[in-house]
């Protein structure tokens, strides 16, 4: 689904989850996804998109809801790195310390994030001050071996955020070489075990995840929409991999009765992506709104 948005700050769309009234606590997503070395805008010649994105229109969007509201989480769903010239120059270390002056709160390791190999995400690693999360991507022995984290876990406004991260089956994406060492494990049984570590072990009041796995396919491949109709417990996905503009988010009904939100937002940055949640007292969901914007 395309989004059809204008410039700056646009695409409210209100929908409750529960019924229930506005008050309590008010917690701001925002989220990237799959920005390929994007750092300045498309070309004004661009066939698609042109004179859209850039980094610094992003930072700008970035302060301006962080002043219109402290508790918030900016979170990336992977594939940072691959697609311009930065890329090739600066093999990633760029997009990390841009996203580090950014504030972001966690980033999912995408396929492309191997294109360097394991030793080549290692050497750019320390320039992000933000956790590289994944659950499904085991690096124990690798470089990147207690570096990337299984979650994470944020305190906002009273709630505590449970975040985890899923990357695709390296089958047909990322060449054995570059990937040495990872074991990748299926994601629902990760899923699974993920949602209940941070529900019953650290209490969390909300479960994020992080996901490169891909919106929806017409095969047997698990995607964002799989895991929120299969895994109880999960209230947002934040998708990539398939660059997939969704105009709205998606709501899933789980085995539970109760649903899970799936976002995402296309590619190359030309989307921040906003949700807000509501809390109640009881720190339960109640509502929430979307405000994504369209960056150009």
């Amino acid at each position: 689904m395309v989004m059809g948005l204008g410039a700056g700050l646009t695409g409210y769309f209100p929908w409750s989850l529960q019924a229930g009234r506005r008050d309590g606590i008010r917690l701001t997503i925002m989220h990237t996804n799959d920005t390929h070395g994007r750092i300045d805008p498309f070309p004004g010649d661009a066939p698609e998109y042109a004179g859209m994105g850039g980094v610094a229109r992003r930072s700008t969007l970035i302060r301006q809801v962080r002043d219109e509201n402290p508790n918030c989480l900016l979170l990336d769903a992977g594939d940072v790195f691959q697609g311009t010239p930065y890329f090739n120059e600066y093999n990633g270390a760029l997009d990390f310390r841009i996203m580090s002056r950014m504030g972001y709160d966690a980033c999912n390791i995408g396929n492309h994030e191997f294109d360097n190999g394991v030793q080549g995400l290692r050497n750019v690693a320390d320039h992000a001050t933000f956790p590289l999360v994944s659950s499904n991507y085991n690096f124990a022995n690798t470089p990147m071996g207690g570096i990337v984290q299984e979650y994470v876990i944020k305190k906002k406004g009273g709630l505590k955020i449970g975040i985890f991260g899923l990357g695709i089956d390296f089958q047909n994406l990322v060449s054995k070489h570059l990937r040495e060492g990872v074991r990748y494990t299926d994601p629902l049984s990760v899923s699974r075990e993920a949602v209940s570590i941070l529900r019953n072990d650290y209490r969390c009041d909300m479960v994020i995840c992080l996901s490169h796995l891909g919106f929806e396919y017409s095969d047997s491949r698990i995607s964002d929409r799989v895991i929120a109709g299969e895994v109880d417990g999960i209230d947002l996905i934040v998708g990539g991999h398939t660059h997939t503009f969704l105009d709205r988010p998606e709501r899933i009904t789980r085995p539970d009765g109760r649903n899970t939100v799936i976002t995402q937002a296309g590619f190359g940055g030309i989307i921040l992506g906003r949700i807000d949640f509501q809390f109640n007292e009881r720190k339960q969901i109640t509502a929430t709104e979307t405000m994504n914007s369209r960056i150009g």
